[in-house]
């Protein structure tokens, strides 16, 4: 139960813990009936597709978990050294990787409330053997890249739609996450926005161990102006907003 007295403070957040509380919500589009939203976000044919190299192929060493998360820091300086396609796979596949496919659900390496896994993956990359810099998309369901746009300013405005932090140039990758949040409030009606904030941890706290494997360090940044970088992402910040964004790079 909650307490009564509590209902008198105010804030958005509060507001928002009190609205998303049990036995405060109608019944659920599940509890309804209604189909399930689809598992990823639709993809234009037409856009250029990248092959990336399958899970099992990719030989990265062994590094101790107890040491991962041990070592475990945030890293804003990177080496000039790109990442390679297969080391940008391995960290995808850690991050979003889908394991189990089913028709109202996925299986993937990371949890997710009720596997709804309601998150699209967006690369800023800079420096990538073999992948021209650009902004792309991550069809997990697929295990592709889709070319979303290749204008040659696109990583400075994520900069400036990140509050002009300087460490995303020096990036070979910035990840960027968006949320889809009918795939979870389909289940969970209004309190599936709680369930997308805890699922970014899981996410970014995967990138930051597997980054450990593959000689890299990452910063995650919760720091952005919403509107603007929905508006570069081509999305409209209610059916689908970013989240939570994270910077890659070779460690010096």
């Amino acid at each position: 139960m909650s307490n009564p007295g509590a209902r008198s403070l105010r804030g958005a957040g509060k507001e928002f813990m009190l609205r998303t509380e049990y036995g405060s919500q109608p019944p659920s589009d599940q509890m309804l009936g209604h189909p399930p939203p689809p598992l990823e976000v639709p993809y234009t044919k037409e856009k250029t597709i990248l092959s990336l190299p399958a899970p099992g192929d990719i030989t990265i060493p062994e590094v101790d978990l107890r040491d991962a998360i041990k070592l475990r820091e945030s890293v804003r300086n990177y080496a000039a050294e790109p990442l390679t396609l297969a080391e940008v796979a391995f960290l995808l596949w850690c991050t979003q990787g889908v394991r189990h496919i089913d028709r109202v659900f996925t299986l993937r390496t990371v949890p997710s409330a009720g596997a709804r896994h309601a998150f699209e993956t967006y690369l800023l990359i800079n420096r990538v053997e073999g992948v021209p810099p650009g902004l792309y998309r991550y069809l997990a369901l697929e295990h592709r890249f889709a070319e979303e746009s290749r204008d040659p300013g696109i990583a400075r405005q994520v900069v400036a739609g990140c509050l002009n932090q300087q460490h995303i140039l020096k990036s070979a990758v910035t990840f960027l996450w968006t949320a889809v949040p009918d795939r979870m409030t389909w289940r969970y009606g209004e309190r599936g926005y709680r369930y997308l904030h805890l699922d970014a941890g899981h996410v970014c706290q995967n990138l930051y161990l597997a980054a450990s494997g593959v000689g890299c360090g990452v910063c995650a940044i919760a720091a952005f102006d919403d509107a603007a970088m929905n508006r570069l992402l081509g999305i409209d910040g209610e059916e689908q907003f970013l989240i939570y964004v994270a910077t890659v790079g070779k460690k010096p």
